[in-house]
């Protein structure tokens, strides 16, 4: 069963204030805007799955964006969209929505993300796809632990390495099985500590700045996994991609930054089995 029906037509939650954003996540996705900065080459500001770019030679910045593009692709993949509604949640400048739209033939997208600046540049970005089919894609403001969304309202829900970023995993995985309807699909895909180590938060906090600042969240994946789990979604599922991330990434690095950087520890973090990159997936009853 597909959703019918124009988004505005459908019932949405109360009207509610803007949501509160973290100073951190303000700050660097705002006035210091990281989709302008050059290791997130082509904006679509994720790490990358670089299963299909040869890392033995020299990389382009068209692998680059290559990379960030089969990061969606692989997450589209198991959202399934099809022709249905879809949902991203914390799209940033919106480039995996107008990705979604081009290649998955679903009836619409929304684009939630809990920033007012980047949702300006969203649309500033695909001005021209939301001029040529105003019914398929929008932009929203909203937080993941209350998104300002209809029930029942979509097919599918994915987020592309945002997650990390998220307060309150357990609300929302209750927000995503509110909006989804029967038979949907969630498929969130980030880097998360990998479970049972000791003190994962020291340990991150000491090799990277974006955990010692507080922009990004040390929590096992099982949390996430579990949240749906207790949100009453089937089927949950947890798959490490960290082989196709971690090294075309450190890689990739590694034009700008010498080894023992703060942002080559990503690898270093892998490596040492605190982090690691995952694909979790869960279907609602």
């Amino acid at each position: 069963m597909v959703s019918s029906g124009d988004p505005a037509e459908r019932p949405s939650r109360p009207s509610r204030p803007a949501p509160v954003v973290r100073p951190e996540v303000w700050e660097t996705y705002g006035p210091a805007d990281l989709s302008a900065v050059p290791v997130f080459a082509g904006g679509f500001i994720n790490f990358g799955y670089w299963k299909a770019v040869d890392l033995e030679g020299p990389l382009s910045q068209g692998d680059r964006i290559r990379s960030e593009q089969d990061l969606y692709r692989h997450v589209l993949d198991a959202a399934a969209p099809g022709g249905g509604r879809a949902v991203e949640v914390g799209c940033g400048l919106g480039l995996g929505c107008a990705l979604a739209l081009e290649e998955y033939g679903p009836a619409a997208v929304t684009g939630v993300d809990i920033h007012p600046q980047q949702l300006q540049r969203a649309r500033e970005a695909n001005s021209p796809l939301l001029a040529a089919e105003p019914h398929r894609l929008r932009f929203v403001l909203g937080a993941a632990e209350d998104l300002p969304l209809g029930d029942a309202e979509f097919d599918c829900l994915y987020s592309v390495e945002a997650a990390q970023h998220f307060p309150d995993l357990s609300a929302f995985a209750r927000e995503a099985a509110r909006v989804l309807r029967p038979g949907g699909r969630v498929a969130v895909t980030s880097f998360f500590s990998v479970g049972g180590v000791p003190e994962p938060g020291q340990r991150l906090a000491g090799l990277l700045d974006s955990f010692a600042s507080g922009l990004d969240i040390a929590r096992p994946v099982s949390r996430l996994a579990d949240a749906l789990a207790e949100a009453g979604f089937a089927d949950v599922r947890v798959a490490s991609i960290g082989p196709q991330v971690w090294p075309g990434w450190d890689r990739w690095l590694a034009r700008l930054w010498e080894p023992g950087t703060w942002p080559r520890n990503f690898l270093a973090a892998w490596e040492q089995r605190i982090l690691d990159y995952y694909l979790v997936t869960a279907t609602r009853p």
